[in-house]
């Protein structure tokens, strides 16, 4: 009898790096800006910051459970190994899957609207055009989406810098970080950064995808918490970045009024129109689809050969090295949500999903942490984290209902 494919270990770390990059930046930044600078004023870059700590907790449970159990369908294995139930391990294996197909299912539709700026096809056959690329690419090889995924991650972070570049000669050191992080300690200055922050804090969210591919990763225990927490850090960086550079161009009120923000600024910036960072713009919201093609398919792959979906879901293609039936699966899915549904609201409900796992997740780790405190070769965290962390999702999931309540 033959001996069945594995997946293949292409990852190196500043490839793992970028993956993490790419999905954290996605089209997120480019969007979220206005937002952001329209509840927290001048203070968005705190607001930002604010947020990086507030993923940091999660980031840091992430990266111990991936360096303790690196497997495919990261959460769904870390919920099983720290509550023995299968049940729960394969519904939240199912929501991280549900996450990615509306979430790609989203960035297509996002896809759409810019590409007809400049090419006015329909809208379902650029749909099915650019998912059959993408998927194809999932299916050829590992090592050439990885690749695809650092080229592209690199162009988006290339629009971040050009925007951090044309903002510059306007940047006042003195006056603006003052004004930033310095705010009045008044209850309505307050409550804008935090309600800022809880904008903030989506445009982080993509970490958690990096230990979904945790089986095609080079010394995984080594190099998965290294990625998890250097992709946050960069990201970090380039947010508050942008938005000092922002803020040094246009008033917070011109930031939120415009669903193009980084354009706004472009254009103000240079007197020029925003072709370019329009176009990177394109490229990020490729790179983020692309990315989470590939995370549900692992997912969808790890849960079949953990026993809790059908074994031919974790057949892996001996020439291709990639699982393709679950590549096929997710993609069929994410084409019907796509072409059908109205993604909106489901946009709105992943980011609850989202939080609800990391709950989960963060529970998980202090679960495990107090049966097995110090296991050997692996570099372990204050038990406090995972504890804030989970008390910090909870509070963003009621302030999210809450929201949904009272609009």
């Amino acid at each position: 009898m033959p001996e069945q494919a594995t997946l293949k270990r292409a990852f190196t770390l500043p490839l793992l790096t970028l993956y993490g990059l790419g999905t954290i930046l996605g089209a997120g930044i480019y969007v979220l800006l206005g937002g952001v600078a329209g509840s927290a004023g001048v203070h968005a870059p705190l607001a930002f910051l604010l947020a990086a700590v507030l993923a940091g907790f999660s980031a840091f449970s992430y990266a111990e459970l991936s360096a303790r159990f690196p497997l495919s369908a990261g959460e769904a294995v870390y919920t099983q190994r720290a509550f023995g139930r299968a049940w729960l391990a394969t519904l939240v294996g199912l929501l991280i899957i549900s996450i990615g197909v509306v979430s790609t299912a989203t960035l297509l539709n996002g896809f759409v609207g810019y590409l007809q700026v400049f090419w006015p096809l329909p809208e379902w056959l650029i749909i099915v055009l650019v998912l059959s690329l993408l998927s194809g690419v999932s299916m050829w090889g590992i090592s050439q989406s990885a690749w695809l995924a650092a080229v592209t991650t690199l162009i988006g972070v290339a629009g971040l810098v050009l925007i951090i570049a044309v903002g510059a000669p306007a940047f006042e050191p003195g006056v603006m970080l003052s004004r930033v992080l310095l705010p009045s300690a008044d209850l309505i200055t307050l409550s804008g950064i935090l309600g800022g922050a809880f904008i903030a804090f989506y445009a982080y969210i993509g970490f958690e995808d990096i230990v979904n591919v945790a089986e095609e990763v080079r010394e995984p225990s080594r190099n998965l918490p290294r990625a998890v927490l250097l992709a946050l850090l960069i990201s970090t960086l380039l947010y508050v970045l942008v938005t000092l550079a922002a803020l040094s161009v246009l008033s917070p009120a011109q930031l939120a009024q415009s669903s193009a923000p980084l354009a706004l600024v472009y254009q103000q910036a240079t007197g020029s129109e925003p072709v370019v960072i329009t176009l990177i713009g394109l490229v990020a919201v490729i790179n983020g689809a692309l990315i989470q093609i590939i995370m549900a398919s692992r997912v969808l792959y790890g849960m079949a050969a953990q026993g809790w979906l059908p074994n031919g879901l974790a057949r892996v293609n001996p020439r291709t090295r990639t699982p393709l039936r679950s590549t096929a699966l997710v993609s069929g899915v994410i084409l019907l949500l796509a072409l059908w549904l109205p993604l909106l609201t489901l946009a709105e409900i992943t980011s609850l999903i989202t939080l609800v796992v990391f709950s989960l997740v963060n529970l998980a780790l202090w679960r495990i942490k107090r049966r097995d405190p110090r296991p050997v070769g692996i570099v372990v965290f204050p038990l406090w984290l995972p504890v804030a962390g989970c008390l910090f999702s909870l509070a963003l999931v009621l302030f999210q209902l809450w929201q949904r309540v009272t609009a």
